[in-house]
């Protein structure tokens, strides 16, 4: 189960401890987990109401019950790409061809799958809360949150931004300029329920650029995002004219590559608990097929 623990400061003090947990974005539906599934609040190591008034120096503590995964996620033994683990966060290398999560057209083994299998094999209580989902296709580095709130503080840190990925792709043709930023707003095609494309009425979205290396019928490029809409870099590329190697969806070249030549390469964010700086590194799959 996930404990926090906090020593309370002489700023910090004299407030009911309720008031302290919602600076630490501990909800009342989490607050009513904890009273009514088996979580405990404590200070200096007895269990209290949420109406206790802190003093300097107390030793607060949270212990989140136990998380019940989805009775719709069958647990799987199957391998994957394990990088970072601790009692908050996992983060996942996914291969290529595999789900982040089931869907009807792959009801099972996906990365959630192996990951819940992974839980039920090592003893590890917890849900799957996926943060960063990549397209069935794109391989690459996946955060993953293994505590209701603590999913929740990782959203928080999307909205502003500071979890931050890099992708590297190959990508059609000859880029003119060595870097630059594709800002396009993206929807949903008419014709289509999961083709997406630039258009008026679509959702602003801006991608930026690095030609790594350019080759003669294609380039490496990296590429970081300022938003995330489904999609953007395979639309974006293609709306320039640089569609994705192997993406048969929007207009790249299959006969080298089965799936869009895509991969997040690099994660980093700030560690919702410790606040530490995490940084995780992953190389393209398709870079050695060069």
């Amino acid at each position: 189960m996930l404990t926090l623990s906090w020593t309370i400061t002489e700023d910090e003090a004299h407030q009911e401890l309720k008031e302290f947990l919602k600076t630490r974005h501990i909800s009342k539906r989490a607050l009513a987990d904890i009273k009514f599934r088996g979580g405990l609040i404590l200070v200096n190591g007895r269990e209290v109401t949420v109406r206790y008034r802190l003093q300097p120096g107390d030793a607060a503590a949270i212990v989140f019950p136990k998380e019940t995964p989805s009775p719709n996620l069958t647990p799987e033994n199957i391998p994957f790409g394990l990088v970072y683990e601790d009692e908050s966060v996992l983060v996942a290398d996914k291969p290529a061809f595999m789900n982040t999560i089931p869907s009807r057209e792959h009801p099972s083994a996906s990365l959630a799958n192996a990951v819940l299998g992974h839980y039920r094999k090592n003893g590890i209580e917890s849900a799957v809360h996926v943060v960063t989902r990549l397209d069935r296709n794109t391989s690459g580095l996946v955060l993953i949150a293994k505590n209701r709130y603590i999913h929740h503080l990782c959203s928080l840190m999307q909205q502003k931004h500071v979890i931050c990925r890099t992708y590297e792709a190959l990508a059609e043709g000859t880029f003119t300029e060595k870097s630059g930023t594709i800002e396009a707003p993206i929807g949903r095609k008419e014709t289509s329920i999961i083709e997406r494309e630039v258009r008026d009425d679509g959702q602003f979205a801006r991608t930026h650029y690095e030609v790594v290396r350019q080759f003669p019928a294609y380039a490496h490029v990296r590429l970081r995002l300022d938003t995330g809409r489904t999609h953007q870099i395979r639309v974006h590329l293609s709306y320039i004219g640089h569609p994705l190697l192997g993406d048969s969806l929007y207009g790249g070249n299959t006969s080298r590559f089965t799936r869009q030549a895509l991969h997040c390469s690099e994660l980093s964010f700030q560690h919702p608990v410790s606040g530490k700086e995490m940084h995780f590194l992953s190389k393209p799959p398709f870079l050695d097929l060069l």
